[in-house]
């Protein structure tokens, strides 16, 4: 096993459990004691976990596993999201992504799109996300609008103040949202504050918001709100979704996608 699929597996753990010992760690992934001792190390000096006597915990309270090691999370129920919601946007419009997996997977599905191929813009995308907005802007039939703002490294957004200046002069056909968690009561949220703000700004200045988020991400809530679930229109996810918690999105007016 790799380093990074190694780091990736122990981060993806200590999300799940919450701590991790050392030998039980080793055992799992088939390593050395020694092993483990060292990538705890590393890891702790990117602050990614706290080391303790004998293993490692998570890095506070609102923990935030970074992008580039929860790609392969959900990987296929988030491909299959993707190429839905992808089918949801019409040549011509102006669409919003935030960061994160799932909307990095729909701005993928639009660049495979047949009828997307060709145009004076096919489709104008606005992002905060700048892994997206780089996948896209080898793409000459997109238009890509990039907000100002300070980068996130765990997620490649740009937040602050900056992206209000050019938010504050679109409007959007679509916003497409990225969320941590997303329920009826307490609406779709994040982790970080600064995300979960210009996120909700791309809500405020589109005419329709669609929420992707796969099944593990429904019936929670997390730190930062983006909006209330009233606001969203669609609801994408996959055919893994509680039932009752479907159920309940629906009496609240909101459509239900299950791919």
């Amino acid at each position: 096993m790799s380093r990074d699929a190694r780091w990736k597996a122990l981060l993806e753990l200590l999300v799940e459990r919450g701590r991790l010992d050392v030998e039980d760690a080793a055992a799992e992934l088939a390593v050395s004691a020694a092993t483990i001792r060292r990538d705890f190390d590393q890891l702790a000096e990117q602050q990614m976990l706290l080391r303790t006597r004998g293993g490692a915990v998570v890095h506070g309270v609102s923990y935030e596993l970074p992008l580039r090691y929860k790609t392969a999370r959900q990987a296929t129920e988030k491909q299959r999201i993707a190429r839905a919601v992808a089918d949801l946007v019409a040549p011509g419009e102006a669409v919003g992504l935030t960061g994160g997996t799932t909307t990095t997977e729909v701005a993928r599905a639009l660049a495979v799109r047949a009828d997307l191929a060709s145009g004076a813009p096919a489709l104008t995308v606005v992002t905060n996300a700048l892994n997206i907005a780089a996948e896209l802007s080898v793409r000459p039939q997109f238009k890509i609008v990039v907000t100002g703002g300070v980068a996130r490294a765990q997620s490649y957004e740009l937040v602050g103040p900056l992206a209000d200046g050019v938010l504050g002069q679109i409007t959007l056909d679509m916003a497409v949202l990225g969320v941590v968690s997303f329920d009826v009561t307490h609406g779709a949220a994040a982790h970080d504050e600064a995300e979960a703000a210009v996120d909700r700004l791309l809500c405020e200045r589109a005419e329709r918001v669609v929420v992707a988020a796969d099944s593990s991400k429904l019936g929670r809530r997390a730190f930062a709100r983006i909006c209330a679930a009233d606001t969203v229109d669609t609801l994408v996810t996959d055919t893994a979704a509680d039932a009752v918690t479907v159920g309940r999105f629906e009496e609240a007016g909101i459509r239900v996608l299950l791919v």
